[in-house]
């Protein structure tokens, strides 16, 4: 009997349980609270408390869940977004290559207007070890006429190496009648260790360059290419600010070298 005493468990009052039962009454689908104790009322509030705890808590992870997909997907989406538009819109100064504006009356020059200066400038990230420049200085087009450039890139490391051009033109509010043709950027460029290639870009103003009053007093265009690389090593830190391009006008010594006018 000692021995039952000493290792008996010590008594814990257990809170009441509901009978479900008798909760309900007669032909109703809700609980007769007039049946309940003040402790069966309290447990079964504590009950309600947890279940509506609970399907709060599953709605904001749902919609938690659903904010976070709906972000990944634009975050995704975002750059060829980006560049869509600019490229249906010129917004950004950045020149437009819908094709659908490619059409057969776009491509007549204007003889009554006069010509348009083009510059070519060229920059080329420090982290790339590339020599990118324009083989001219400019062109001198007519709204309509189409003009051909080529710029000239070459590697100059013993290694194979990826690069990648972005684009855009001077004044920005001109940049939604450039039209390009045919262009080299946003597409991966390889070079081999040591090879130099040409790189053209074929486009022509929109004739309705000529009629637009807010582009009266522009004469003169700059088509300017950024070159970065397109892969990185481990170990190279691309927000490093000591890998911003370093700018290669077409007025530079090393863009007159190859320098030809059109």
């Amino acid at each position: 009997m000692l021995f039952r005493i000493a290792f008996a468990k010590p008594w814990v009052p257990r809170a009441p349980r509901l009978c479900f039962s008798r909760l309900y009454s007669p032909g109703k689908n809700r609980i007769d609270l007039s049946k309940l104790t003040q402790a069966e009322i309290k447990a079964l509030r504590d009950v309600n408390i947890q279940r509506q705890r609970q399907l709060k808590d599953k709605t904001a992870a749902f919609y938690f869940s659903s904010l976070a997909v709906v972000f990944l997907g634009l975050a995704y989406a975002a750059v060829p977004l980006y560049r869509a538009i600019c490229a249906r819109t010129g917004f950004g100064g950045i020149p437009i290559t819908d094709r659908r504006k490619f059409t057969n009356d776009k491509l007549v020059p204007v003889d009554t207007e006069k010509r348009i200066r083009v510059a070519f400038t060229s920059e080329v990230s420090q982290i790339l070890p590339w020599k990118f420049t324009p083989q001219q200085r400019e062109v001198h087009v007519l709204p309509g006429e189409t003009a051909l450039a080529f710029y000239k890139a070459k590697n100059t490391s013993d290694k194979d190496i990826i690069g990648m051009a972005t684009y855009s033109i001077t004044p920005g509010e001109a940049a939604q009648y450039f039209n390009k043709i045919q262009c080299f950027c946003f597409e991966e460029q390889r070079l081999a260790a040591g090879e130099e290639v040409d790189m053209p870009v074929f486009f022509f103003i929109d004739p309705d360059f000529a009629s637009d009053p807010a582009m009266r007093n522009i004469d003169d265009l700059i088509l300017h290419y950024t070159f970065f690389k397109a892969h990185y090593a481990n170990g190279e830190n691309t927000n490093d600010p000591l890998l911003s391009p370093q700018v290669m006008a077409s007025g530079t010594s090393d863009a007159e070298d190859g320098a030809k006018s059109f």
